[in-house]
């Protein structure tokens, strides 16, 4: 009973802090673009902080001395919306690829506009794909990483989905970065579940994955192969 308790609190809180944070994204909208993604982060900064207090769920990080200076792609597999929100406080600015259609939700959609990710349209995969590579490629240039979860859909823990190559795509054409990225969240906050079990979350940041002279293939290849051994090493 008091796991629902605490994590019935936790809902809420989160609720309305995207209300109580909507005039703040609001007032940072005319700001540069990887200004106003910082200060939108804040309010993943809170909701961290806030399941940690509600929920005693914590995440602790390895590999932070794997990110590069200079912005590229991260391609991090899927489990739970905590690494949508968590993501935010570990890494610098960063652009988001996600289907336009969420952009259209109170308060939260609203936010996610403001921070000028890369909205897709998934009815054709060729319109997606092209957008994904101009968006990303201006995002990059704006000094922001671009945020990619190639799976495209939640994933239970110590399973990994297919790897769209879209990403990988983007990393060659724009001559960029790839850092893979492993987490466990899915043991803790359910792709499906309303509960949040107490615990440590773990995080993985691999070698940066230098596209140069590789295909998108071949680093499509590298990176979803170093995220399903770190993943499949994770307890169960």
């Amino acid at each position: 009973m008091l796991i629902w308790i605490r994590s019935a609190v936790f809902f809420v809180g989160m609720a309305i802090s995207s209300v109580v944070f909507w005039p703040i994204t609001m007032i940072a909208w005319p700001m540069k673009p990887i200004l106003r993604s910082r200060i939108i982060s804040g309010w993943a900064h809170f909701v961290v902080f806030w399941l940690r207090l509600c929920c005693g769920l914590t995440h602790r990080v390895e590999g932070l001395e794997n990110i590069p200076d200079q912005p590229g792609v991260i391609l991090c597999n899927h489990q739970s919306a905590w690494e949508t929100i968590a993501l935010q406080t570990i890494f610098p600015a960063q652009a988001w690829v996600l289907k336009k259609e969420l952009l259209k939700i109170p308060f939260f959609g609203w936010g996610l506009a403001a921070s000028q990710p890369i909205s897709i349209d998934r009815s054709t995969r060729m319109k997606a794909l092209d957008q994904l590579i101009t968006q990303g490629i201006d995002r990059m240039q704006q000094g922001r990483w671009v945020v990619v979860f190639p799976e495209g859909t939640r994933m239970a823990p110590g399973e990994t989905g297919k790897f769209n190559p879209g990403a990988a795509m983007l990393a060659t054409k724009a001559a960029a970065m790839v850092l893979p990225v492993a987490h466990n969240a899915g043991l803790f906050w359910k792709r499906r579940g309303f509960l949040k079990y107490p615990g440590e979350i773990v995080v993985k940041i691999g070698q940066p994955i230098d596209t140069t002279g590789k295909k998108a293939r071949e680093v499509n290849t590298l990176a979803r192969e170093w995220v399903e051994s770190v993943s499949q090493n994770f307890d169960q």
